[in-house]
């Protein structure tokens, strides 16, 4: 693939606001396959690392969401690029390229891999997320006791589990809300933290069907617009369209003050 090609592949999966380019440096780099530049939205892909166009065009991607993640801030970046955020940005458009036939999704090629992924996810993820949701049925039941001899639960956790008190509380909230141990502990304690039943159950029912971690975080941050699955009453739309306008209008008035600041800069040359 040439560099022409690349950004058409890129804007095949998804438009830009903001104008970029893509940039082979001809080089080879032990550091860093790609890296954007904000400033004059460069794509730089250092093309001789890739002996292939898959992880060629994986790198492509991972750059052009720091580029939309830039345009979605007024077309700059914070110093910490590599936000929820971000992740959230580059997951979504690595499921739209896998489903344009635009990159090829490889973990399922070899059937080793596919077999560890299983009994990873099995034997450690589910496995590990029921003990930790069964801990949090016999802590609750340590309420109880320690609530029938006059002593503070707090105090248990504290002194005789020695365990955090978010650790013990978040464990019961797994076993109260019934979360399913299929996601694994840390998707449970994130799941535990969400308050709406309705956002829970969505999250929840996202990350079983395979969505990261992040895209979820990103989707309950955002609202249940998140979750297209599910359908939306006529309120829920006014609210989904009125946080679109917002946020649009936030993105119109940055563009508008870099604007405004580059003619400063041009009128001073």
């Amino acid at each position: 693939m040439n560099q022409d090609q690349v950004k058409e592949a890129l804007l095949s999966i998804e438009d830009a606001p903001l104008d970029f380019q893509v940039i082979f440096s001809g080089k080879k780099s032990g550091k860093v396959n790609g890296l954007y530049k904000p400033e004059t939205r460069e794509i730089i892909i250092h093309n001789r690392n890739f002996s292939g166009d898959n992880l060629l065009i994986y790198t492509a991607i991972h750059e052009y969401a720091h580029h939309l993640h830039a345009c979605s801030q007024g077309g700059k970046l914070s110093v910490r690029s590599h936000t929820a955020e971000f992740w959230a940005i580059l997951h979504g458009l690595l499921e739209k390229a896998e489903t344009r036939k635009v990159y090829k999704n490889v973990f399922a090629d070899s059937p080793e891999l596919a077999e560890l992924t299983e009994t990873i996810r099995k034997q450690y993820l589910r496995e590990n997320g029921s003990l930790v949701k069964e801990l949090g049925m016999h802590l609750l039941r340590a309420h109880e006791l320690c609530a029938a001899i006059g002593a503070r639960f707090e105090d248990y956790i504290d002194r005789v589990l020695c365990i955090p008190r978010l650790s013990a509380t978040t464990a019961i909230k797994m076993y109260q809300y019934n979360l399913n141990p299929q996601v694994g502990s840390d998707n449970m304690r994130f799941l535990a933290g969400i308050k709406n039943a309705d956002e829970r159950i969505a999250a929840e029912q996202a990350l079983i069907n395979g969505k990261s971690p992040d895209s979820v975080k990103a989707a309950v941050r955002g609202g249940r617009r998140a979750f297209p699955s599910e359908p939306l009453t006529g309120e829920e739309q006014r609210t989904r369209l009125e946080k679109e306008k917002h946020r649009l209008e936030r993105t119109i008035a940055s563009l508008t003050k870099r604007l405004g600041e580059v003619e400063e800069e041009l009128e001073m040359l």
